[in-house]
């Protein structure tokens, strides 16, 4: 379905292949932290650790993200778009 021009499926497709990379990338950062950490490298395991938890929050935004389309499409249902 699209709404003012904004493809909503394509839109929701796109924001969960971002969040699969968020996701892979977040694993990877957990692994190295602790990979850094069993190696002697607190801090850089504390960073890491820092890094993978802003990960998390990434993956909250998009989930909202997500949510919201529904809402954004109803409330923008009434708005005209032209090409010029």
């Amino acid at each position: 379905m699209c709404t003012n021009g904004v493809n909503t499926g394509q839109l929701e497709t796109m924001i969960e292949m971002i969040d699969d990379i968020c996701k892979v990338s977040r694993r990877q950062t957990h692994n190295l932290a602790h990979a850094a950490e069993d190696g002697g490298f607190t801090t850089v395991g504390m960073k890491l650790h820092a890094a993978q938890t802003m990960m998390d929050d990434v993956r909250a935004l998009l989930a909202d993200a997500k949510d919201a389309i529904e809402d954004d499409a109803e409330a923008a249902a009434g708005v005209q778009v032209s090409l010029v």
